[in-house]
């Protein structure tokens, strides 16, 4: 089946108003051959291009940053079916507003009207608002999008995803953004090809790359440009206003706040300081707590460094008690010299193994008796009882240790839970540790 021709915008996706519309409203792509940076979702002969351009529309979930298409593509999907586009948003919208626009569209379908609903900001709608949609959906009368920023398996309840696919939508790549530039500044209709403009391919690439991703970011970018260029040049100085304040994508507790944190932590694991001061200084950048920041280091001693550099534990102390004193951004650089430390410093889990595994015996074993020779006998009856007997007071043992003392309850007294590397000063600690333990089992 040849693909479908686009029908005509209809007037309530793109009606003109009487107020001029910002210039990432009018440069919306009405195609999907003008829609940049989704070659992998939506270039020629994929499945879902394949099914939009048949009409062959079916409920979504729509996951991707802010600016990479979601609203643009939700548009283009009622275009392609012919459905009637009906928008809410989950930060605006309430239980009634749902209902009413189901109640809507259950007329339309009485009237073999289809309808597009699309839900921006979904995973801000809690469990029953969300069940709202579903026999809706199961009943075909209305087509669910819903637009996410967040990780719908954390974030959207299974009911609703079992009833849509999910598809995930990327950041736009700098040189797509371009893309979407040059096309503005050559279109008389409705970008800015009717006034004429002089910038650089400098310039558009800056403006690109300042967006982060968000083509409609770069897009206003050019707009506010435009305004601000004297003479019809968007020279170096203009660029410098447009873009001063400008900041990357960062969601406080989001799902890139997490994968940040995640790489932050990994590089300092895998003894990789270029990276680990890198992922400090975006989360820096994005405005993540400094305090955040130190107390997840103090982890990352304590964790990942342990007993092979124990000087990391009171360097991550000192370095969040410099930070509480200097504030910022004089006591970043401490967070920053602390995630190098934290890089370079030989790497051992061993301790952190160890308590896992000693907590899990635990859990398994239940109350083991204490050896009757390691009880307190602080009276005369306990005494009586033989606590306390035959317990060997190390210091006057030979070597400082008592090597044929027990203290392991009898169902354990084999065990061996801490197992040092050979890394840093914990190498040493290994050399002690297994000499002891050989002397111990000697007959």
């Amino acid at each position: 089946m040849p693909p479908r021709k686009p029908p005509a915008p209809s007037s309530l996706l793109f009606a003109e108003s009487g107020a001029p519309k910002p210039l990432a409203e009018r440069m919306r792509p009405r195609s999907l051959d003008e829609v940049v940076g989704q070659p992998r979702l939506l270039g020629r002969d994929t499945p879902l291009r394949r099914a939009i351009e048949a009409g062959h529309v079916h409920s979504m979930i729509l996951w991707g940053p802010p600016g990479c298409g979601k609203t643009t593509l939700a548009l283009l999907l009622a275009k392609y079916a012919e459905a009637e586009f009906r928008a809410i948003s989950a930060v605006m919208s309430g239980l009634p507003d749902v209902r009413r626009e189901l109640a809507e569209a259950e007329a339309r379908h009485a009237h073999g009207v289809r309808t597009l609903l699309f839900v921006d900001e979904v995973h801000r709608f809690n469990k029953l608002q969300q069940d709202a949609f579903l026999p809706h959906i199961e009943r075909g009368i209305i087509v669910f999008v819903g637009a996410t920023t967040e990780n719908p398996s954390f974030e959207l309840n299974s009911a609703l995803l079992s009833r849509c696919r999910v598809h995930v939508l990327e950041a736009v790549p700098a040189d797509a953004i371009v893309a979407a530039l040059r096309r503005a500044l050559g279109d008389a209709e409705r970008g800015l090809g009717a006034q004429p403009l002089e910038v650089s391919d400098e310039a558009l690439a800056t403006m690109a790359q300042a967006a982060d991703g968000d083509v409609r970011r770069a897009l206003t970018f050019l707009e506010i440009a435009a305004e601000l260029a004297q003479g019809g040049v968007i020279d170096e100085a203009t660029l410098q206003q447009v873009l001063a304040d400008r900041t990357r994508r960062f969601d406080k507790g989001g799902e890139q706040f997490y994968d940040q944190i995640s790489a932050l932590h990994k590089s300092v694991r895998s003894s990789d300081p270029d990276a680990a001061l890198y992922w400090l200084a975006r989360m820096l950048d994005g405005g993540c707590d400094p305090r955040y920041l130190a107390r997840r280091m103090l982890r990352m001693a304590v964790e990942d460094i342990g007993l092979a550099d124990p000087r990391a534990w009171r360097m991550a102390l000192d370095a969040w008690d410099t930070f509480e004193r200097l504030g910022s951004p004089e006591g970043e650089l401490g967070l920053a010299e602390l995630a190098l430390y934290l890089a370079v410093a030989p790497k051992s889990n061993a301790a952190y193994a160890a308590f896992n595994q000693v907590r899990a015996t635990v859990a398994d074993t239940g109350t083991l008796e204490v050896p009757m020779h390691l009880r307190n006998a602080p009276t005369r009856l306990m005494k009586g009882l033989g606590y306390g007997k035959g317990y060997q007071y190390d210091h006057d043992a030979e070597g400082g240790v008592a090597l044929d003392q027990q203290c392991l309850p009898d169902a354990l007294a084999d065990a061996r839970f801490y197992t040092p590397t050979e890394r840093g000063l914990e190498g040493q600690f290994r050399d002690k540790v297994e000499s002891r333990r050989a002397a111990r089992r000697k007959p």
